[in-house]
């Protein structure tokens, strides 16, 4: 605390906080990161959710995708990621005895599952190919881009080239070119969910909100695999903060910041006193919704960001038998499991949420860490058969929750999560909940409420706020690096380097990595 002033003062200690440090760090800068928590890492951490027992979960955030290869080469990151063998199974609402099996491993058995269907599952198990060969050229052409400066939508579509392509996934709304490749509801609900993670909107909603979060879903390191950090999501923060500390970069954990200066000035409280930082520059890795009333000095005004997801962790006895016997439940869930996500059925949750009401049945998608990666458990618990599931509903919308309701709205709203697992299971998922210290259900429910109080994620969204193009419109300004990079905030000194920035979202350090390359560019203006 005998320094002041540093070259760089960055709030928040989140991943992308500790990217930007580790880079400026090692680039020789002098760097200061302020984290409000006791520890680091923000939504991207492992934790013992349950009393009393020895599992370590990956609380918030639980897959990685878009974290690019260059930036765990650049830093050094000893993070290992675990491809999974199965992509998916989707359960058969209409007939939950039967479900759609994607194995990475043995495509007979994957166009098998889709034959035991229906026909028209069946014969939409090619056009489902076809479709993932042009989200994966739009994945190769796209990707490369997004540790250098932002291209421009031209660049972008140049990048492309072709042009039906690009304006079937960036023009029009995702709801078409679904429609249009696929005919099956459960084929097309398989593929629109990544559309909808965290994002409220329709399909067919000319904000294209569902195209953008679509996009960011298939893109990662050029092939959209979607992996599993092997001891748990915090193994990958804590290499960031070893890599940050070892460059020479100072954390301050438990560290509140209060406000923001346009000249560089961060105040803070930390051990029940107050201190002031100075940065030539400042990096944001709050949403800009909290940015904007540190700076302000009140609350932002306008409209907050708003999540829409629910959040489930569980741990059982065992995996639970499935109402379909063709499939083993390791399989079904050794990938992402699909559940009510037919594509009429995502569309009546999203019209169910909108009148205020839960969505009955709940959309719902789950994986299975200890599956692949049994080492977060205790070998006792590893010797019993133990496993964990992660749930993620879709379509709650934070304006659902208030400071009033948000106890009872999360008993709801989990009722209504295993009500929805319930229907393609052949067992209660109830009967095979491990318990507590005190004997209670290991059950660990998140509002986007709780999110906001847990994480100061505003609104509850996982993405700080809706997802943006990765590349810049035509006319819009790049003269600064900050614009150049996607990391500006109207405020000179003042950068994004969260979730937040153009290019965020999702466990990735872009924000964190395209930040520092901003000040490194500025600073030697």
């Amino acid at each position: 605390m005998e320094k002041t002033q540093f070259d760089v003062v960055i709030v928040g200690g989140g991943h992308n906080g500790l990217t930007a440090a580790a880079y400026l760090a090692r680039a020789g800068k002098s760097v200061a990161a302020l984290e409000r928590e006791d520890h680091f890492g923000g939504a991207a951490v492992s934790a013992a959710a349950f009393k009393g027992v020895d599992a370590r979960l990956s609380r918030y955030s639980y897959l990685v995708s878009l974290f690019p290869h260059r930036i765990i080469g650049e830093l050094g990151l000893q993070i290992d990621l675990a491809r999974r063998r199965y992509s998916s199974y989707t359960p058969n609402p209409a007939n939950p005895g039967t479900g759609l099996l994607i194995d990475g491993a043995d495509p007979v058995a994957s166009r098998a599952s889709f034959a035991r269907v229906s026909d028209d599952a069946a014969s939409d198990f090619d056009a489902l190919e076809g479709l993932y060969a042009e989200t994966g050229k739009l994945a190769q052409a796209l990707f490369p881009t997004v540790c250098d400066p932002l291209p421009t939508r031209s660049e972008a579509r140049e990048l492309v080239g072709d042009d039906e392509l690009w304006n079937a996934y960036i023009e029009n709304p995702l709801g078409q070119a679904i429609s249009e490749r696929l005919n099956h509801p459960l084929v097309k609900g398989l593929v629109a969910t990544d559309a909808l993670i965290g994002t409220f909107t329709s399909l067919d909603d000319p904000s294209l909100d569902a195209n953008r979060c679509f996009l960011y879903h298939v893109i990662g390191n050029g092939t959209g695999d979607w992996d599993i950090p092997l001891g748990g999501m915090g193994s990958v923060s804590k290499e960031l903060e070893r890599v940050a500390r070892e460059a020479g970069a100072t954390l301050l954990s438990g560290a509140t910041v209060t406000a923001i200066s346009d000249d560089g000035t961060v105040r803070f409280q930390r051990g029940g006193d107050s201190h002031a930082f100075g940065g030539e520059r400042v990096l944001s890795n709050v949403s800009p919704w909290v940015l904007q009333g540190l700076m302000n000095g009140s609350p932002a005004a306008g409209s907050a960001p708003e999540g829409a997801q629910i959040k489930v962790n569980l741990l059982l006895s065992r995996l639970p038998k499935l109402r379909d016997g063709s499939v083993a439940p390791e399989a079904a869930f050794g990938g992402t499991f699909h559940i009510n996500e037919e594509y009429g059925q995502l569309e009546d949750a999203y019209q169910a949420a909108l009148k205020g009401e839960i969505p009955n049945p709940l959309p719902c998608e789950i994986y299975c860490h200890s599956l692949t990666d049994p080492g977060i458990l205790s070998e006792e618990l590893v010797q019993a058969g133990a496993q964990t599931l992660t749930i993620f509903g879709l379509h709650t919308p934070h304006r659902l929750v208030t400071e009033e309701n948000n106890e009872q709205l999360r008993a709801e709203l989990l009722a209504a999560v295993l009500t929805s697992l319930n229907s393609v299971l052949a067992e209660p998922i109830e009967d095979l909940l491990l318990t507590d210290a005190d004997g209670n259900p290991c059950v660990e429910a998140k509002t986007t409420l709780d999110l906001e109080h847990a994480l100061n994620m505003s609104g509850g969204n996982i993405f700080h706020g809706s997802l943006q193009w990765p590349f810049l419109e035509d006319n819009e300004p790049r003269t600064s690096p900050a614009e150049r990079w996607g990391v500006a905030t109207g405020h000179a000194r003042v950068f994004l380097c969260g979730a937040g920035a153009r290019r965020g979202g999702g466990v990735s350090g872009l924000g964190g990595h395209n930040a520092a390359m901003a000040v490194l560019e500025d600073l030697e203006v």
